[in-house]
């Protein structure tokens, strides 16, 4: 039985014109609200890459939200100079951030539309990409309740769970994905206490998920990365609970960088490891997180970013990878919108989602 409602932040909407994409800057929270309205395919990048837009279902939504208003203003006059300027476009805003898989799966969505109305007139074809963009976002509401459910189903009452960075409605729709099921449990009155980790360099966990978590009055502490460790020896956790932004074949599982340290010191402790996504984040191309192209990031958000004074010496160098990958054989599952995948993950897979498989 339902106990409250929980309100969820917009994150991605278009705007009332259907001529712009309206966005809440998350580089600003938790200290400012502020929302965006973009019209251009360079500030569109510039949302991407600067991660006012991030999450990968959440970018996913945006670049096809963005190649339905984009689209109308190409002015080529026949079909093929129309399709040069829509691949462009396209390519373009995929050279924003690499490793999130549902980006170039969108993308390639409205390519797919555009094909599909080659002989169609202009304004057919501009409305189709409309219908189909805002299918993205809807459907991507309808996956992350269902993984919400599945994830509850994981937990029991008085469970403490920790998560890493911020898989919530801010990086998806309305629930979210490894967030989904605190805010299911908190309408349904199951008592369960979230672990948070600041997340370094840009700090998701604590600017983000203590923000969504405390706003929806969802119990939470947010701790330090390197704190994970004595929280899980002192018996308060019992299951971690992360994103993803690209799960390999093998069930590899690509996310934020420090969640493989995550599910290592989890693994040691008999904790149970479970990553939570839509099936658009499972690259059914890919074979293992080898293959994952590993985004890596200016070295001055270690040293300055958050920061009123460098951290560091200007000539020190800095690695920052934006993620890395955790190793299937960590994972006690992964919770999707048909159901919880368990080892072995690639047959697995195939049984959930044959016709991605090609069984």
């Amino acid at each position: 039985m339902s106990v409250q409602s929980v309100t969820h932040a917009v994150n991605v909407r278009l705007g009332d014109d259907e001529n712009s994409i309206v966005v809440l800057d998350q580089t600003l929270l938790p200290n400012e609200t502020k929302y965006l309205t973009l019209t251009t395919a360079e500030a569109m990048w510039e949302a991407i890459y600067k991660l006012r837009v991030r999450g990968a279902p959440c970018i996913g939504i945006f670049a096809a939200y963005a190649m339905a208003v984009l689209s109308k203003g190409i002015s080529a006059p026949d079909y093929d100079g129309f399709y040069a300027e829509f691949t462009r476009l396209s390519d373009y805003l995929n050279s924003s951030r690499p490793t999130a898989v549902n980006l170039g799966g969108m993308l390639r969505r409205m390519d797919g539309v555009v094909q599909a109305h080659k002989d169609a007139p202009r304004e057919t074809l501009l409305a189709a990409l409309m219908r189909e963009a805002k299918a993205i976002h809807e459907e991507d509401m309808a996956m992350c309740r269902k993984i919400s459910e599945y994830g509850l189903s994981l937990l029991h009452d008085g469970d403490g769970v920790i998560t890493h960075c911020n898989a919530g409605p801010l990086a998806t729709s309305r629930y979210g994905t490894a967030q989904g099921p605190f805010y299911l449990a908190k309408e349904q009155g199951v008592n369960i206490h979230v672990w948070v980790d600041e997340t370094r360099p840009l700090l998701q966990g604590a600017r983000l998920t203590s923000y969504e978590l405390t706003k929806a009055g969802v119990p939470c502490t947010l701790i330090c990365d390197n704190m994970a460790s004595i929280v899980m020896k002192q018996g308060k956790v019992q299951a971690v609970f992360f994103g993803c932004d690209r799960i390999a074949r093998n069930g590899d599982v690509a996310n934020k960088i420090g969640s493989s340290g995550l599910a290592i010191l989890a693994n040691y402790y008999g904790i149970p490891v479970y990553s939570l996504g839509p099936s658009t984040t499972i690259d059914f191309s890919c074979p293992d997180g080898d293959h994952i192209p590993i985004e890596l990031r200016d070295p001055e958000e270690i040293k300055t970013l958050h920061y009123e004074k460098a951290m560091a010496l200007p000539e020190v160098e800095c690695f920052n990878p934006a993620f890395d990958v955790t190793d299937h054989s960590l994972l006690a599952g992964i919770v999707t919108e048909r159901g919880i995948v368990r080892a072995p993950f690639e047959e697995n897979f195939r049984k959930l989602f044959p016709e991605a498989m090609g069984a």
